[in-house]
């Protein structure tokens, strides 16, 4: 019997609405309060290094210890590993048997930025500079003009490492990197928007202030030296071993009348990074094993020894499985995993880069992309439809708001993540994250329900 026409759309068509629509005052509510916390949670890990540190602190506060090779481990344990205080992963022991396979989340914590070179510190005019070499892929003109704090460490020749950490307190000086005034910018202005500043233009302001004494060269150079010895007791050449980096000083707020977004710098991933961890710190009996991986490196291509291109998720494996003599292989080909990254959201300003029946939509829910790439799906995994079939029943049968997207429409760009990497493993992996404007801009922006229902994701996958 054919359907009649008003219940025809109903019952066969694919229907999606905002989730301020589809949950109740409660949930929001819980959504709201959910990302108060993160928003402190950016404030403190602006670098991958912080990253670690700050995640380390809440794994001991709910009873994870560091990972013991050899050691046999009991359903309910929680272990984690710290790889050179850059990257990191956590894992709660499931009842059922590791060759029945894990659940793994994988988020990276390292952000586009800006870098010192190694010789970094010069004077021009009585202005003191350092030069930087970018990280990622930014619009270098939106660094511009910005206030910025520095962050990172100086190791010393005799080991000894020094944080810094410099206009992230009100009370302390910022940085910038300085712009033409409109008035004595013909000839920048006639340039492309993408070489309106230039990657060696991208110079980091220091100070003004002469050294005082006859005849001395570089006088503010030499100031400025000073400071730094004074305060970190570091010369230039101390620059050699350093890792520097200067980020967004501001901190993250709510946007909006309605409260509804946060901007920020780093939503991308540490929205994925925090949404997974929450996830399996409320994960206290899995029936299979939960494995939350913080990884460094992907936004210049996962390549190094804390990136996912690394043996990092491999040697953890296999660490669990030495004390049971049990093939890693196995447990691996038997794993699920959620590539915890973000993805483009709809933006009406710039409608044309978006092909808008397979975009992601702000406050639609966590994002599912099953291939991600550019052009013809080059550069990417893609999910297999028994697998896309699998996260389809584990959302919706847990009332999981979510939505599929693309990176844009086919010819438009395109980018990766680290799904390519998890599948040459042999693990069946769909990127699962949270829908970003302005992404890799100082100033990310992201609904709060959004992040709540990634959260709910990762919760339900490691139950």
């Amino acid at each position: 019997m054919a359907i009649p026409a008003d219940q025809i759309k109903d019952k066969l068509f694919y229907k999606q609405k905002n989730s301020s629509l589809r949950m109740s005052d409660e949930e929001l509510a819980k959504a709201y309060e959910f990302c108060e916390d993160y928003k402190h949670y950016l404030d403190d890990a602006k670098t991958e290094r912080e990253a670690v540190d700050v995640t380390i602190g809440i794994l001991e506060k709910n009873g994870f210890v560091p990972l013991e090779y050899g050691k046999k481990y009991a359903a309910g344990d929680k272990v984690y590993y710290n790889n050179r205080g850059k990257a990191l992963i956590c894992a709660t022991i499931g009842s059922r048997p590791l060759t029945d396979g894990l659940r793994i989340a994988i988020a990276h914590i390292d952000c586009p930025r800006i870098d010192l070179k190694p010789n970094p510190l010069y004077e021009s005019s009585e202005l003191a500079y350092f030069k930087t070499h970018y990280y990622g892929g930014i619009k270098k003109y939106q660094w511009t003009t910005v206030s910025l704090s520095a962050h990172g460490v100086i190791v010393k020749k005799d080991g000894t490492k020094v944080t810094v950490c410099i206009g992230e307190d009100e009370s302390d000086p910022a940085f910038c990197i300085l712009d033409l005034l409109p008035h004595l910018a013909r000839e920048q202005s006639s340039r492309t928007l993408a070489d309106g500043i230039r990657g060696e233009e991208l110079n980091i302001l220091l100070g003004s202030n002469c050294y005082r004494g006859d005849d001395i060269s570089e006088p503010v150079k030499t100031n400025i030296l000073n400071i730094l010895f004074e305060k970190y007791g570091v010369t230039e050449e101390d620059f050699l071993s350093a890792e520097l980096t200067f980020v967004p000083a501001a901190k993250a707020r709510d946007i909006g009348l309605d409260r509804s977004m946060i901007g920020a710098y780093g939503h991308d991933d540490r929205v994925c990074a925090y949404t997974e961890l929450m996830a399996i710190l409320d994960t206290s009996a899995p029936e299979y094993t939960a494995v939350s991986v913080f990884a460094d490196r992907e936004e210049i291509g996962s390549i190094g020894n804390t990136g996912m291109r690394s043996e990092l998720l491999r040697n953890f494996v296999n660490a669990l499985c030495m004390a049971e003599n049990l093939p890693s292989w196995l447990v691996l080909q038997n794993s699920k995993c959620f590539s915890a990254d973000v993805s483009a959201a709809f933006d009406p300003t710039f409608p044309d880069v978006c092909e808008f029946r397979n975009t992601a939509r702000l406050g639609y829910g966590a994002v599912i992309m099953k291939y991600t790439g550019s052009g013809g799906k080059s550069g990417t995994s893609e999910a297999s439809a028994e697998f896309m079939a699998f996260v389809r029943s584990l959302l919706d049968s847990n009332n999981v708001i979510w939505q599929t997207g693309e990176l844009g429409k086919v010819d438009a760009g395109g980018g990766g993540t680290v799904a390519q990497f998890v599948s040459d493993m042999d693990v069946d992996v769909v990127d699962l994250g949270v829908p970003v404007l302005s992404m890799h801009s100082p100033l990310e922006v992201v609904s709060k329900t959004d992040v709540y229902n990634t959260y709910l994701a990762f919760k339900y996958f490691f139950e």
